[in-house]
């Protein structure tokens, strides 16, 4: 197994179209007994999920784990709150950044580590305005184009 193994749950790769990434980061999260099945089942969707600070903590909202069936009475609601741990440095920057210059905090994708801890891939964003997701389908579309010469060029020699 190599140094850096990730098993990758869930992904929302709408952020990285939507949102120019400033600051990636990762987090630990606290969840109840019940939402870890589903997780490692990846029944859990991120793409409309973004963190917002409450009393000075920070939490992924929107965030759903579909309800394990084994639980009974002792389940868990499919979009709680859950609770992000960062280091107190690390909060008093994204608190920062959120509250003065106005960009966000959005999820990038949930995987467990080396160690089979979960964790989540945050980054503090700023929104893309319309001609910034043109000139990102326009870069991709360019470097589809490029590999398609190059394996093109490739097969006739």
């Amino acid at each position: 197994m190599s140094k850096h193994h990730k098993k990758i749950v869930a992904q929302n790769r709408k952020a990285r179209f939507n949102f120019t990434i400033l600051e990636p980061f990762d987090a630990g999260i606290v969840l109840l007994g019940s939402e870890l099945k589903p997780i490692r089942e990846s029944r859990v969707n991120i793409s409309e999920s973004f963190a917002e600070f409450v009393k000075g903590e920070l939490f992924l909202l929107n965030c759903h784990v579909a309800e394990y069936v084994k639980a009974g009475v002792f389940g868990h609601n499919p979009v709680r709150p859950k609770k992000l741990l960062l280091h107190k440095k690390q909060l008093n920057k994204l608190m920062g950044g959120v509250k003065t210059k106005g960009q966000s905090i959005v999820p990038l994708s949930l995987y467990f580590n080396e160690k089979n801890k979960l964790k989540v891939e945050m980054a503090l964003v700023s929104g893309k305005k319309l001609h910034d997701k043109r000139a990102t389908i326009k870069q991709r579309e360019w470097d589809r184009e490029k590999l398609a010469l190059v394996k093109q060029r490739n097969q006739v020699n």
